[in-house]
């Protein structure tokens, strides 16, 4: 199942630049399949990405983070493909910095508060998260490029050059406590290897 193509494919076509680094996992486990892996361009630390799919389901989640050094957020992005009619779709500009409320002019607000998804605490006023299905997951598609733009404008502008991982430590310990992935992949794939993951790939500045 490849639900999530045309937005991996826009992802790629935004930032043409991002080179494969290294693939940290590839699994099979209860029907479900996993790769991990890690991408690179000029002004990334990296592009992280995971792919996890089965028969029924297709979950897609990237956290690209930028080089330190000019106060940029991270691009991250869930999506999320449960049952044909159980999709979540996330895309948002998360700040490293704790309590810090970014906000980006052009793009939709917010209007509530989502479970996961704390405004203001690493996630944007311009947060956008949608609930839908299968069949409709490209109605979001023009959105989504309109933030990947906002993003490349945004690095293209300040172009980081800094590597001081230590500017995520407090961002990734926060997603680490916040993300419910770790059980779920535990009744896939074993509790040992879903805690690496988490750990040692998704969040290893925390």
């Amino acid at each position: 199942m490849n639900l999530w193509k045309n937005y991996k494919s826009l992802l790629y076509k935004t930032f043409p630049d991002l080179k494969f680094e290294s693939e940290w996992a590839c699994w099979e486990g209860k029907g479900t399949n996993l790769t991990a892996r890690t991408y690179t361009n000029p002004y990334f630390i990296k592009s992280r990405e995971v792919d996890i799919w089965s028969d029924k389901s297709c979950i897609y989640n990237t956290i690209i983070y930028p080089k330190t050094g000019s106060n940029l957020p991270c691009f991250g992005m869930d999506l999320m493909g449960f049952t044909e009619k159980r999709v979540i779709i996330v895309f948002d500009f998360q700040h490293p910095v704790e309590k810090y409320l970014f906000s980006v002019e052009g793009l939709p607000k917010a209007e509530k508060d989502y479970r996961f998804f704390e405004m203001g605490n690493h996630f944007s006023e311009n947060i956008f998260v949608r609930y839908t299905t299968f069949d409709k997951v490209d109605e979001h598609l023009d959105m989504f490029g309109q933030y990947l733009t906002k993003y490349k404008d945004m690095i293209e502008l300040e172009k980081p050059t800094g590597t001081d991982t230590s500017t995520y430590t407090d961002f990734d310990a926060y997603m680490t406590k916040l993300d419910p992935v770790g059980g779920y992949l535990a009744g896939k794939f074993g509790k040992e290897k879903a805690e690496s993951l988490v750990n040692d790939f998704l969040f290893c500045y925390g």
